[in-house]
C-alpha cells in the first residue's frame, strides 16, 4: 500500500495497529518511500513514562508528527514537549483531543461532562498552554480552536470522509473541502484511501477536492 501510495500523499499515519506488527523496522522501510510518517500513538501514561516514549519516538526514521493524550494532563504534556529536541526543523508533537469515535452519550459513560465540541476546546488550549503545537481533534471543532488558539496552532482533523464514502465508526466527520475551509493544516484520511477499491485513484480525488478548497470553491 505505501509503495503504491508514494507521491500521491503528504505522510503516511502510522497507528497502533502496524506500530505492534512491524515497530521501528516498519517506520524504516517506509523511510525509503521518502514520504514523512505520523506515528500516531497517542500517548498517554504518567509524565516520566510519556517523556521517555516520545524522546524515543522523535529518534525513529522519518517521524514528522507524533502525538499524546491530551486528557493525560497537564504535567503529562508539559513533560513530553520537554522531552522534545529543538531547533525548527524538528518533528511537531500534536494532542489528541476528543476521539471522533465518541459523541455525547459516549464521553458521558467514561464520566466526561459537556459536548464534544466544548471539551475538545478546552484540552486544545491545554495543549497550547503546555506548549503543544498543535491537536488532533475532528473537523467540527476546527474554527473554535483556531480562533482560540491563534494561526500558528496545527490543526488536524481526523475523521474525513470524501463525499459518498461511509462513516464507519466515526461519529464526527467531514470532507476534505469542509475541513479545509475550517481552517485545518493536515487532513487525516485513512479508510477513505486504503479501503477503496482503487487506493491511488481515491488519494488523488481527496488531493483535487483539497486543492479546489484552497482555490475558493465547493
Amino acid at each position: 500500500m505505501a509503495r503504491l501510495l508514494a507521491g500521491h500523499v503528504g505522510m503516511f499515519k502510522v497507528g497502533k495497529q502496524l506500530f505492534t506488527l512491524a515497530g521501528p523496522a516498519g517506520l524504516q522501510k517506509l523511510s525509503e518511500f521518502g514520504t514523512k510518517v505520523f506515528l500516531d500513538l497517542k500517548y498517554h501514561d504518567i509524565p516520566n513514562t510519556v517523556a521517555g516514549a516520545v524522546r524515543a519516538a522523535v529518534e525513529l526514521p522519518g517521524v514528522a508528527l507524533v502525538n499524546v493524550h491530551s486528557l493525560g494532563g497537564r504535567a503529562m504534556m508539559k513533560a513530553a514537549v520537554a522531552a522534545m529536541p529543538r531547533g525548527a526543523h524538528r518533528p511537531k508533537l500534536l494532542a489528541v483531543t476528543i476521539l471522533t469515535s465518541m459523541d455525547q452519550r459516549a464521553m458521558r459513560e467514561v464520566g466526561i461532562q459537556g459536548t464534544p465540541h466544548d471539551r475538545a476546546l478546552r484540552l486544545a488550549k491545554l495543549a497550547r498552554d503546555c506548549g503543544i503545537d498543535g491537536v488532533v481533534a475532528s473537523p467540527h471543532e476546527l474554527r473554535a480552536i483556531r480562533k482560540a488558539c491563534g494561526p500558528k496552532f496545527l490543526l488536524v482533523p481526523q475523521g474525513i470522509r470524501p463525499a459518498g464514502s461511509a462513516a464507519n465508526d466515526q461519529k464526527r466527520f467531514a470532507t476534505p473541502a469542509e475541513a479545509i475551509r475550517n481552517g485545518a493544516d493536515y487532513l487525516g484520511v485513512g479508510r477513505a484511501i486504503t479501503q477503496a477499491a482503487d487506493p491511488v485513484a481515491a488519494a488523488e480525488a481527496v488531493a483535487r477536492e483539497i486543492a479546489q478548497a484552497l482555490r475558493g470553491g465547493n
